[in-house]
C-alpha cells in the first residue's frame, strides 16, 4: 500500500503546491516505492511563513491565548497524534529502516507525551513575575513567545525530534513552519492531519517537505522567521548558524556526536553488554548521542573486544516491521555508501574487524549493513573521530581513569557519553569530568524533563525540560512606579 499526497498543509488548509515536483519515497528494506509528497519550493515556503506570521501577529490569535486555552488544544492534538501512532510508526520504519520495537516508543508514544508535558508546564509556569527594582518602583518581567519558528528535523528519529521542538514552541505561543527531511516525509503529513483534526488554529503549524538546499535554506534566511530550531549534521548547522548570525536571529542547534562509552576496569561485562546495545547500535547506529567509541582498559582489552563482538553478532538483522528485528537497514542507499566508505577507511588504517564489515547474507534488497566492530585502532583513526551514523563501533585501549577521560574528551564533539562500573561513586566522578552535555552512568536513558544538548561541534542551546520551553520564550521588562 502506498501513500501519495497531492497538497501541502499551509495556513490550516491543504493547498496545491507551486510546482509539480515531487519527493518519491522508497522502503529502506525493499527499495520499493511506498509513496510521495509534493516537493515544497521557495514559493511554498514563503506562503507557509506568511501564514505563520499572520497567525502569530493576530492580536486575538494563538500567541495571545491564555496558557490554559493553548494547553487544551495541545492535549487534543496529543490525542489525535496518539490515535495515529501505529500509522506513524509504520511510516517511519518503512522509510528509514527503524525497527518498530524502537519506533513504538520514540516515534509512537513520545510525541503525545511531549505535547501533554508542555501543556501541563505552560499552565503551571507563571507568565510573569514581579521584582523589586534596584533603582525605584517595580519591574514586571514577562515571558513572551519568541515568534515564528522554523523547525528543521532529520530522518533518524523524525517524530521524537519534531516534538522536541514543536511541543514547547506551540506551548509558548509560537507559530511553526516545519520542514521534515526528504527521507521521512510521510509521517510528517500524518502530523499535519492530526493538527487539522485537533483544531489547531490556521497557520499555527505549517508543513513544507522539500530539499534542504532550497526549502530549508529559504526557511533559514527568511526575514519572517524569528528563530530556527535545527537537528542535523554539524556541517549544515554551521551554515545555518552563519545565516542566523548575520540576521541576529536566535537558533538552537542539536548537531553531531562521537560519544565514548568508558568501561572501567571493575565493570561487570555481563551487565555492561546487557545495556550496551541501547547506547551503541540501536537504530543501526543512526543516533547523534550514541557511544560509537568504546574505551576499554588495557588490562581487559581483549575481554571487552570479545564481549562487544559477541553482542554485535547476536543482534537479529531483519525487516524493520518485524517486532523481533534489532538491526534494520540504514536509511538510504547514499547512507549505506557512506557507512561502507568508513569501514574501508578503518581497514586501510590497519583496524581489525572482529565482526561484520559488509552486507549481511540473504539481504539482496534493502540498504543493510552488518553491525561492525573495529579493534586495534587508537583515537586518531578517522573511524574514531568522525560521526559515521551507521552500525560501526571502534574499541580503543586506555591505561587508567585519567587516560580514559583524556581520550573521551579528545573529540570535536561533546554531546553524550556513558561510564560503566560496579562503583557508582567512581562512575559519577568520572562522568563529571567528561566534556559533554549529558552522560549516563551504567546506562543512558534520556530524561525528557531535563535539558539535552551538546558542547563544541555538537551544537548550541538545549532542548527538553523547562529549558526547552524557555528556548521559545523571550523576556520583556515593564518598569512600573
Amino acid at each position: 500500500m502506498t501513500s501519495d499526497y497531492d497538497s501541502l498543509y499551509i495556513g490550516g488548509k491543504w493547498r496545491t503546491p507551486a510546482s509539480e515536483d515531487r519527493i518519491e519515497v522508497c522502503s529502506a528494506a525493499t527499495e520499493e516505492r511506498i509513496g510521495s509528497v509534493p516537493a515544497a519550493t521557495v514559493v511554498d515556503v514563503d506562503a507557509a511563513v506568511d501564514a505563520a506570521r499572520n497567525a502569530f501577529d493576530d492580536p486575538t490569535g494563538w500567541s495571545t491565548w491564555l496558557p490554559r486555552e493553548r494547553a487544551d488544544v495541545l492535549r487534543t492534538f496529543a490525542s489525535e497524534v496518539k490515535s495515529r501512532a501505529k500509522d506513524i510508526v509504520t511510516a517511519v520504519s518503512s522509510q528509514n529502516g527503524m525497527p518498530v520495537g524502537i519506533g513504538r516508543f520514540s516515534e509512537g508514544a513520545v510525541p503525545a507525551k511531549m505535547l501533554r508535558y508542555y501543556a501541563d508546564m505552560v499552565e503551571q509556569t507563571p507568565a510573569s513575575d514581579m521584582r523589586v527594582s534596584l533603582v525605584q518602583g517595580r519591574t514586571e518581567v514577562r515571558r513572551v513567545p519568541v515568534g515564528v519558528v522554523g523547525a528543521i528535523v532529520p530522518w533518524n528519529f523524525p517524530q521524537i525530534l519534531t516534538f522536541f521542538k514543536l511541543a514547547p514552541a506551540l506551548a509558548a505561543g509560537c507559530a511553526v513552519v516545519l520542514k521534515p527531511s526528504s527521507e521521512t516525509v510521510l509521517d510528517a503529513m500524518l502530523i499535519a492531519e492530526a493538527a487539522e483534526a485537533a483544531g489547531l488554529p490556521a497557520g499555527v503549524l505549517n508543513v513544507v517537505p522539500g530539499p534542504g538546499r532550497t526549502a530549508g535554506a529559504r526557511l533559514v534566511e527568511h526575514p519572517g522567521i524569528d528563530k530556527i530550531a535545527f537537528t542535523g549534521s554539524t556541517a549544515a548547522g554551521r551554515s545555518i548558524a552563519e545565516t542566523c548570525g548575520r540576521q541576529l536571529k536566535p537558533v538552537t542547534l542539536e548537531l553531531g556526536g562521537k560519544s565514548a562509552a568508558i568501561i572501567l576496569d571493575d565493570a561487570d561485562l555481563s551487565t555492561v553488554m546487557a545495556g550496551l546495545f541501547a547506547v551503541t547500535l540501536i537504530n543501526q547506529g543512526q543516533g547523534c548521542y550514541l557511544c560509537t567509541r568504546i574505551l576499554a582498559p588495557r588490562s581487559r582489552y581483549q575481554e571487552v573486544v570479545d564481549a562487544v563482538t559477541d553482542m554485535a553478532k547476536s543482534l537479529k538483522i531483519g525487516d524493520p516491521l518485524d517486532p523481533s528485528t534489532l538491526i534494520g537497514p540504514v536509511a538510504s542507499s547514499a547512507q549505506r555508501d557512506t557507512v561502507e566508505s568508513y569501514i574501508a577507511k578503518g581497514l586501510a588504517k590497519g583496524g581489525q574487524v572482529t565482526t561484520g564489515g559488509g552486507r549481511p547474507a540473504g539481504f539482496d534488497r534493502g540498504w543493510y549493513v552488518e553491525p561492525t566492530v573495529f579493534a586495534g585502532l587508537d583515537n586518531s583513526a578517522v573511524v574514531s573521530r568522525e560521526e559515521i551514523f551507521g552500525p560501526v563501533l571502534t574499541i580503543i585501549e586506555y591505561t587508567d581513569d585519567d587516560d580514559a577521560v583524556r581520550i573521551a574528551n579528545d573529540s570535536d564533539y561533546g554531546l553524550a557519553g556513558t561510564v560503566w562500573t560496579r562503583d557508582l561513586d567512581r562512575g559519577i566522578a568520572v562522568a563529571g569530568r567528561i566534556q559533554s552535555g549529558s552522560v549516563g552512568v551504567n546506562g543512558y536513558t534520556m530524561d525528557h524533563g531535563a535539558p539535552f544538548g551538546g558542547l563544541k561541534d555538537s551544537g548550541i542551546g538545549r532542548e527538553l525540560g523547562p529549558e526547552g520551553l524557555a528556548a521559545y520564550q523571550q523576556y520583556k521588562s515593564l518598569y512600573l512606579p
